[in-house]
């Protein structure tokens, strides 16, 4: 198990994914090395995930302010007290509520137990998480590549990966999640570091798109 925790470990999966893969050495002359992108984990670290699910980068950090300010403590304890009409006014939608309450009695009945996440394997972690109702694939591959910091965590439903993978090698149309998932089969055991070339270079397209 290798876990990211600093620059010399983007560095060292850097050089093991240009000697399979050259035009990731292409794409970080125009970003720079990407940063190393560690996350909060546990109950916070997860709800944040779920909120940013499906919404943009302005509007995520938005309804997170709004709830860090009207439903603080962000406890699984305390949020399980509130009603569906005090979660929703901080702006998050009725899936995501139910999300959250399921969540919060993950964490309550010891069903979801984040030190645990520490040593077990990318695959028991992941399972562990989409057995919450309302965790799907996507949170579960962020919650193991920013939380946890695993190397090899490739989340294969994010857009903006796609998008930039295919601007990155050339490829007709945006890659499926099938497709994501044959191409980087060689990239193990570093397809973290690709994500994070990746989105990186996903704001180089953005900007010359403009």
């Amino acid at each position: 198990m290798h876990i990211i925790e600093t620059v010399a470990d983007i560095e060292r999966g850097l050089q093991a994914l240009t000697a399979c893969e050259p035009r990731f050495a292409g794409c970080v002359a125009k970003t720079g090395l990407p940063p190393v992108r560690r996350a909060e984990g546990g109950f916070r670290g997860l709800l944040l995930i779920v909120t940013e699910q499906q919404l943009s980068t302005a509007s995520a950090k938005a309804i997170w302010g709004r709830m860090e300010e009207q439903l603080a403590p962000l406890t699984p304890e305390h949020l399980s007290t509130l009603d569906d009409d005090t979660l929703r006014a901080a702006g998050t939608s009725r899936s995501k509520v139910k999300t959250i309450r399921a969540l919060c009695d993950a964490f309550l009945s010891g069903e979801c137990d984040p030190r645990a996440f520490e040593t077990m394997a990318d695959d028991e972690v992941y399972d562990a998480l989409v057995a919450i109702k309302g965790i799907g694939r996507w949170t579960a591959d962020i919650y193991l590549l920013a939380c946890l910091g695993r190397s090899d965590a490739w989340p294969i439903g994010d857009l903006a990966l796609q998008v930039a993978a295919q601007h990155a090698f050339g490829l007709n149309d945006r890659p499926s999640e099938k497709a994501m998932l044959a191409m980087a089969e060689a990239w193990r055991p570093w397809r973290a570091v690709a994500a994070r070339v990746l989105w990186s270079y996903y704001r180089v397209v953005k900007s010359t798109a403009r």
